[in-house]
């Protein structure tokens, strides 16, 4: 997860001054954290927000007076949870320091250091997430070992745990295969006991061995023997393990009888996809995992590439889904005989392979993917009855120990692959921790070009989702919303591509060409006979001059077209943070007849303030008031709030991620004028809904 990024941080602020306040979440917002702030009035309102959803962090103002911070720090603590307090100050000195720590706050921030306050916010916000994922952690370890301790109980095979050679664990199974009655006669017994005379110091050797931390071998030969002195052959694996906390060696015992299946055979095949003869991801995640954890500690360096075949649906659709396994079969088959004795190759998953090889570096792993994607582009694979020539994109890392860790070494892999697949597919994209800015430069400059290739080619296109009238005469009303067209016809979704547009400059451009198509289609619509109005979003980047809204102005002229039938969206945050430029652009548009709508509209901490500077006519509520709405009593007051307030000044209002019946039930209570949602209807590219 990234903090900011892919969660919203509940932040809640105690200050008296709302705009103040709101320059705190604006501050943050402009750096990249998607910020869901509160700010209660008064104690009780605090007392509240704290009872309710408990907040991430709190930044409580020095000099409040409406609530005083020895106030808030009382009601934090009285609620006895993890709860980071930020202490806000006009300036710091020695004696706020001391006071800030008196009262348990984590840290302290000034009010005129943007800077300081994300950066202290973002330390924070990422010390509370470890601490929850390792309380979480924690949770899942104990559960585990209940659950791992019932099966244990309940397994067939006779378990034992073994510490300095002493039992102390054993399940039903080992006890009845010694003839015991309860654990309470084997506790504390020295293994030794219960093993033939002959092999007595052989197997000394290897508790030795094991107390040395020596890995032990996978399997053990021995004459196990009863109290009573019957003896049997039996085979011993052992694994290391905890019981309670202390190190031990887990110990299965099974009896050798005659006839018994090859144990090596089976482990193989358990080891083993069936469809391609690979190992299976289980297994090879074991081996990546060994390999990971030697990087970290030793130093050393290793190569894993995550393998797919270009347009897979697509391919299966050519053959015929029951030649799939087939497809699978001669990918695995090519791929095995492009790599080297030391590899290591799976199936990771229905259509993707990975490929260690220890012990590369840096070229070593890029001339291996290289090697792998021209020993697809250059042969023909046979699939069933017939032939094809296909292509594989191969993405991958360079494992280190500047990236020794699993979470951290797969995600990598994953994002290459799909990044070799978004540019178009039979393409090497590897991660390299070392060379990270040259290999980020080649990927954004192919994904820059392929953006601009997309403006200058129509290579963009539109969806179109219904807005659905809850109240009054049904009208035709669509947002649209904008994609990409990839090389070979696939669907790109803006998440892929806008962050890099914004990045590079390109977002301007991405706006007008949104607002002119918009445009086209509306009077295309008018000229067939539907008045069809469209809502379309554009960025805080066209707001810093006209050149925008001259644009719409021009392009409603040489169509012809009503302005009234398009509304352009805006974020809240962004009209916040862009007032006197938001203000110039929605008054010119004004003249044109354009409506302007204000984007996740309650977001902030006044959002209705907003409205006295900002004449905005449409309200689109956030979408976080969608979440669970006929069960979310808070959510409903809220939406049924905004709407009153909304009718009052005589503005629009839609509902955006309607979820189900309920929730529609309640928005059209609440008054609620539009409502739209994948529940309602998805986006297509058609504009052909029946209102």
């Amino acid at each position: 997860m990234q903090i900011g990024k892919d969660k919203a941080l509940r932040l809640l602020i105690v200050d008296d001054s709302v705009e103040a306040a709101e320059a705190i979440v604006s501050g943050l917002r402009n750096a990249g954290i998607a910020v869901r702030p509160t700010r209660p009035e008064n104690e009780d309102e605090l007392k509240a927000l704290l009872d309710g959803q408990t907040p991430d962090l709190i930044i409580a103002d020095h000099a409040a007076r409406g609530i005083p911070l020895a106030r808030v720090g009382v009601l934090v603590d009285a609620t006895g949870k993890d709860l980071p307090l930020i202490v806000l100050f006009g300036t710091i000195d020695d004696a706020r320091l001391q006071e800030a720590t008196d009262l348990g706050a984590c840290g302290v921030v000034v009010r005129d250091r943007p800077a300081q306050i994300e950066y202290v916010v973002r330390a924070r916000w990422t010390d509370l997430e470890a601490r929850r994922s390792l309380r979480r952690l924690e949770n899942h370890v104990r559960e585990t070992e209940r659950r791992c301790d019932a099966l244990i109980e309940s397994s067939r095979d006779p378990i034992a745990y073994i510490h300095e050679g002493m039992h102390i664990r054993a399940n039903s199974a080992y006890l009845e295969m010694f003839d015991f009655d309860t654990f309470e006669d084997i506790e504390g017994m020295s293994l030794l006991d219960l093993v033939a005379p002959q092999y007595v110091d052989g197997f000394k050797t290897l508790l030795k061995s094991l107390s040395k931390g020596e890995p032990p071998p996978p399997r053990h030969e021995i004459q196990a023997q009863t109290l009573d002195g019957a003896r049997f052959p039996a085979v011993m694996e052992f694994t290391a393990a905890t019981y309670e906390g202390e190190p031990c060696q887990q110990l299965i015992l099974r009896r050798q009888d005659t006839g018994m299946v090859d144990e090596t055979l089976l482990e193989e095949l358990r080891q083993r996809d069936q469809v391609t003869g690979l190992l299976n991801r289980q297994t090879f995640l074991r081996k990546l995992e060994d390999t990971v954890a030697d990087a970290a500690q030793n130093a050393t360096q290793h190569g894993l590439l995550l393998v797919e075949p270009d347009h897979y649906a697509r391919l299966v659709q050519e053959i015929g889904l029951g030649a799939a396994d087939d497809l699978i079969a001669a990918c695995a088959e090519r791929l095995h005989r492009a790599l080297g004795p030391e590899d290591v190759a799976a199936r990771f998953g229905e259509h993707q392979f990975a490929v260690l090889r220890p012990g590369a570096d840096h070229a070593a792993t890029v001339a291996l993917a290289e090697q792998l994607r021209a020993a697809f582009a250059d042969a023909v694979l046979e699939v069933g009855d017939g032939s094809l020539n296909i292509t594989v994109s191969v993405g991958g890392v360079q494992i280190s120990q500047r990236i020794a860790s699993m979470t951290a070494v797969l995600g990598k892999a994953a994002a290459s692959v799909q990044s070799a697949i978004g540019v178009g597919g039979n393409r090497v994209d590897l991660f390299d921790p070392g060379a990270v800015d040259r290999a980020e430069q080649e990927r954004m400059a192919a994904w820059v070009q392929r953006i601009r290739d997309a403006l200058d080619k129509n290579g963009l296109l539109m969806h179109f989702q219904p807005l659905i009238g809850l109240h009054g005469e049904p009208r035709e009303m669509y947002q649209a919303f904008l994609r990409l067209r990839g090389e070979h016809g696939e669907i790109v979704q803006p998440l892929t591509f806008l962050q890099i547009a914004e990045d590079n400059g390109l977002m301007r451009e991405i706006d007008h060409w949104v607002v002119g198509n918009a445009i086209s289609l509306i009077s295309e619509r008018a000229r067939a006979g539907h008045e069809t109005t469209l809502l379309v979003k554009v960025t805080e980047h066209s707001l810093q001059d006209d050149a925008l809204a001259r644009h719409i102005e021009e392009q409603l002229s040489a169509h012809g077209t009503d302005g009234r039938l398009l509304i352009v969206e805006i974020p809240e945050s962004k009209v916040f943070t862009h007032l006197r430029a938001a203000q110039a652009f929605q008054a010119r548009l004004a003249r044109l007849g354009v409506r302007v709508c204000l984007e996740q509209f309650g977001s902030g901490l006044n959002s209705f303030q907003m409205l006295s500077h900002f004449d905005a006519s449409v309200l689109k509520f956030d979408r976080a008031f969608m979440e669970d709405l006929s069960g979310n009593a808070d959510h409903q007051a809220r939406v049924r709030e905004m709407a009153a307030k909304a009718r009052e000044l005589g503005k629009m209002t839609i509902a955006e991620f309607v979820q189900d019946a309920g929730s529609m039930s309640i928005l059209f209570g609440a008054g609620v004028d539009y409502a739209q949602g994948h529940f309602l209807a998805t986006a297509s590219t058609s504009m052909d809904y029946e209102f």
